[in-house]
């Protein structure tokens, strides 16, 4: 299990250097400015979709599902067909009338604004088929236990986008949106190529092709596992998609803010997103399939004692990043992005935003966790109601607090529905079996730790203080 985790990790360490390489540039080249703001919108909106369609929901129901078939080839086939036909449709829509979804997605732009915008965002969206192809890929190289590649692919975005800041040097603002767009879609392209080399290496190129061949012919020995994919993918689209529905309203309602604030939000939610992915959402993909299969063969106990280990490897690791995280967070990023036209203002305004968000980090880690439980034994039904819950409990702390808080005030609305979330998935997964995990010494070494974390962290705020 630990093998997985850290080949997960390392992956994303990788990939997240890189694209903190790219922000950095980002931020040096276009600042917190409307035309950064512009290329967020144009790349929140794929990116949106992708995580409904193309990840988590999708992967939580496909690897048990694909487990269960007797039919592989054929089942798999008829899957992807069926997706990836509902995505080219949509994406063929957003190119129809750009305009119509840049607007849906940032209702406080100007028209004018909207209308520079729109060509973006109908370049960025071609990155939907191309990654949902790719996330249909991962889910067999995960069933097979081989996690390498889907780990570092995302490198290969960011690589990318990389290239194509470098390349316009020099240009205009909105040249150089226009190079990050198309950088989107050269990512995706090399995303899933990387996928199809791994697929051929492990000889299950075989089964796609296969799949393809064989489908019209025998598509009925299929119709009673893909109808219960079907009832089992949409309540967990929902439970996955509202961490995503949560950030679409956060851009919602930045718009209607100052100049800048999508920005704000992008930069911190970028570092948040760095621990919650390297180590939650690491451990998260390496568990699943060995709960799964655990629990389709009964054995709770052996389920119960990964998620143990699992749970306390998360507890020090999320602790740690969130108290190093607050205490640290002016510093953070004025050491990563103040600099060009990334001024000491939006240092200040990105930093209370990212205190706002890691807020919320322990109990968004732990909760990715613990929902595992849930998908593994097909509770996709509460897992979406718990979902729903957050988000209404984001909304109507997001309401409340943007007057007083503003752009700080979405963030830790957003922390607020993580709290919500994590209790009541405690709820469902069984207090008792909570309970059994935290009875642990492990919890007294954790305070005990985290106090002496705190005295230092304070230590070497003090000594770098001279340096800023």
């Amino acid at each position: 299990m630990f093998k997985a985790i850290f080949t997960n990790s390392f992956g994303i360490l990788f990939s997240r250097i890189l694209g903190f390489i790219r922000d950095l540039l980002t931020a040096s080249t276009l600042g917190a400015s409307v035309y950064s703001d512009i290329f967020f919108i144009a790349f929140k909106l794929p990116n949106l979709f992708r995580r409904i369609f193309a990840e988590g929901a999708f992967t939580q129901v496909f690897i048990p599902a694909f487990a269960r078939t007797t039919k592989k080839a054929i089942f798999s086939a008829n899957i992807f067909l069926l997706f990836i036909s509902i995505i080219l449709i949509l994406t063929l829509l957003v190119n129809l009338l750009p305009g119509l979804f840049t607007k849906a997605i940032a209702v406080g732009f100007s028209s004018e604004t909207i209308a520079i915008a729109s060509p973006y965002v109908a370049i960025n969206f071609w990155y939907l088929p191309l990654i949902f192809s790719m996330t249909f890929l991962s889910g067999m190289l995960q069933y097979k236990n081989h996690f390498a590649t889907t780990a570092f692919a995302t490198s290969l975005l960011n690589l990318s986008l990389i290239g194509a800041l470098l390349l316009a040097q020099e240009k205009t603002d909105s040249e150089i949106v226009y190079y990050l767009s198309y950088g989107v879609v050269i990512g995706g392209i090399l995303q899933l190529a990387v996928h199809i080399v791994a697929i051929k290496q492990l000889g299950l190129l075989k089964i796609v092709l296969g799949g393809f061949k064989y489908l019209r012919v025998k598509s009925k020995k299929i119709k009673k596992d893909t109808s219960k994919f079907k009832r089992e993918f949409f309540p967990a689209m929902w439970g996955n998609s509202t961490a995503q529905v949560s950030a679409f309203l956060d851009t919602f309602l930045a718009s209607f803010l100052i100049s800048g604030s999508i920005s704000y939000l992008y930069y911190a939610n970028r570092i948040f997103q760095l621990p919650l992915a390297l180590f939650a959402i690491a451990t998260s993909i390496a568990l699943f399939p060995r709960v799964a299969r655990y629990l389709k063969n009964n054995d709770e106990i052996k389920a119960l004692a990964n998620l143990k280990k699992a749970f306390w490897f998360l507890a020090y690791l999320l602790t740690f990043s969130t108290l190093g995280g607050v205490i640290l967070s002016h510093e953070i990023v004025w050491l990563l992005f103040e600099h060009g036209a990334f001024d000491a203002n939006d240092t200040q305004n990105t930093s209370l935003v990212l205190t706002m968000y890691l807020l919320g980090l322990l109990p968004f880690g732990l909760q990715k966790l613990l929902v595992l439980w849930l998908y593994a034994k097909q509770m996709q039904l509460s897992a979406a109601k718990i979902a729903t819950a957050s988000l209404i409990t984001y909304v109507i702390f997001a309401l409340s607090l943007i007057q007083p808080l503003g752009v700080g005030g979405l963030a830790l609305a957003s922390t607020m529905g993580g709290f919500v979330s994590f209790t009541l998935t405690i709820r469902v997964f069984g207090l008792k079996n909570f309970l059994a995990i935290i009875r642990s010494k492990n919890l007294i070494y954790l305070l005990i730790s985290s106090t002496i974390f705190v005295f230092l962290l304070l230590v070497f705020k003090n000594f770098i203080q001279a340096f800023i």
